[in-house]
């Protein structure tokens, strides 16, 4: 598979989805660090500048390997970071993945995430060979439940008890699409 395909630039009418890069990690830290857009992850909010490097570093060597596809998400209008989009887990065997969105708080409610996930899905899908692609959330993430559900996933199953972060458990609930699935 090319490397090219792993690094692309994916326009929709209002966004830019591409790999994130170094100079991003300052926007990234101010959506990421946010308890607020952090309550239903797995992973506690982060809290310094070394997060966000780390995790843009991270991304890049995953790209890089063919692992995963984590894209910033750019308002076309202003160029600005408002999130992030993956497609990670990847089995290539399999032919499928994980898909996972990440938005700043002032940009929830406005259709970005559906917008963004739909050319996501369609990358996966027609671009990637994707057969199937999964999402785990916490139940109590109605947001989230919702829009995977617009995007054409359903719900397949429940993880009792899954995560503990900072002593809080959740359950996750399992969602999947194929690409035969109407959209």
């Amino acid at each position: 598979m090319s490397d090219r395909l792993f690094f692309p630039v994916i326009e929709t009418e209002r966004l830019a989805l591409k790999p994130l890069v170094k100079e991003d990690a300052a926007k990234l830290l101010g959506i990421f660090s946010d308890p607020e857009v952090m309550q239903y992850w797995n992973t506690a909010p982060w809290s310094k500048m070394e997060d966000a490097l780390d995790f843009i570093q991270h991304c890049e060597d995953a790209m890089r390997r063919q692992e995963s596809l984590v894209l910033g998400i750019f308002l076309k209008s202003t160029a600005e970071l408002v999130g992030k989009c993956m497609l990670f887990s990847f089995h290539r065997e399999s032919r499928r993945a994980e898909i996972g969105f990440g938005l700043c708080r002032s940009c929830w409610g406005k259709g970005y995430i559906y917008e963004a996930g739909q050319a996501l899905i369609h990358y996966g899908f027609d671009s990637l060979g994707l057969r199937r692609l999964e999402a785990e959330i916490d139940p109590a993430n109605k947001a989230s439940a919702k829009a995977l559900q617009k995007l054409g996933f359903a719900q397949e199953g429940l993880l009792r008890q899954r995560w503990e972060v900072d002593g809080v458990v959740s359950d996750s609930a399992l969602y999947g699409r194929l690409v035969t699935d109407p959209t």
